[in-house]
């Protein structure tokens, strides 16, 4: 029986999961995988408590989310894909000194579209000893409309995922301010599930989880030609040089792990920018994660990629 894995929309920074697909990993593994999409990024844990799809990618927001407002949830991440936050901000200006202070006396427009990447970065505001509140942003618009707003000067400074980041840089219409990764390890995508599907399913969700890991494996060691070959299909519409160019400083930024391991702190730094944004309380860590898959999945036989 096929599992119905659900992305939460579409993004470069989910190459890993891609490449997974369209490399054949799961295949080789003798396991059918059907990727459907969700309607919007709210929605994907919903289909998980309907029934309607196995296992969902997503970041462990969207569990803590649950846990918070969800009584009994009983959502776990069991794989990590993306292990650095992939938010990048980009500004009309160069500012090739950038710290915290820059956004002081900028106009700033953040992602409409999800709430992590705000959180994320009001947590690295509030570390630098900055009130995120006290910020000039624009916090309604979506990336599309702000990359417009920039071009038009009426922003400073926009923050962008790829390859929406790559293609103002390339243009010569924005440049690089701060890449979110730098931070460091900040839990940003996994693999979740329902409890009780990993228990029925725990033989399917091993070769799932085996074939992630085989892809992570071919991602670090390809050649920036054949991983954008990987994944343009999921991305017809972007050029192939500004694929190769937003994969490549991706990869540099070294947002995906080696591995499906999802690591103690990486997710401490992810609830942090959650409770500190006012957004959860946060979940334990013992609660929200389970790496028994993954760490079962680094000792086996892994499919030749």
């Amino acid at each position: 029986m096929a599992i119905i894995l659900q992305e939460s929309l579409r993004g470069l920074f989910y190459a890993p999961f891609y490449a997974a697909f369209s490399l054949g990993a799961y295949e080789r593994l003798g396991l059918e995988v059907r990727l459907v999409s969700a309607p919007n990024p709210a929605a994907g844990p919903q289909a998980l408590f309907d029934g309607t799809v196995d296992v969902s990618w997503g970041g462990p927001m969207r569990v803590n989310e649950m846990y918070e407002t969800r009584p009994q949830c009983d959502l776990v991440c069991f794989a990590e894909a993306v292990t650095r936050d992939p938010f990048l901000l980009i500004g009309r200006r160069p500012c090739p000194n950038f710290t915290m202070a820059d956004l002081a006396s900028a106009r700033l427009a953040t992602v409409s579209e999800v709430p992590t990447p705000w959180l994320c970065l009001q947590e690295d505001l509030r570390r630098a000893g900055f009130d995120p509140a006290a910020l000039d942003r624009v916090a309604d618009q979506g990336m599309a409309a702000n990359m417009a707003a920039l071009r038009r000067g009426e922003i400073d400074v926009v923050q962008l995922f790829e390859p929406l980041a790559e293609e103002l840089i390339a243009a010569g219409a924005g440049h690089l301010w701060y890449a979110a990764a730098l931070r460091g390890p900040t839990s940003y995508t996994s693999f979740y599930a329902r409890r009780g599907v990993l228990a029925d399913r725990r033989g399917d969700l091993l070769k799932l989880v085996r074939g992630l890991y085989a892809a992570q494996q071919w991602l670090h060691r390809a050649t920036p030609e054949a991983l954008a070959d990987a994944v343009h299909a999921y991305f017809p519409d972007v050029a192939t040089p500004l694929l190769r160019a937003a994969l490549a400083r991706y990869r540099a930024l070294g947002i995906w792990g080696r591995n499906p391991i999802l690591p103690r702190t990486g997710y401490q730094r992810l609830v942090a920018g959650l409770v500190s944004g006012g957004f959860v309380r946060g979940t334990p860590y013992e609660v929200a994660v389970d790496n028994s898959l993954a760490e079962e999945a680094l000792r086996g036989d892994l499919p030749a990629l």
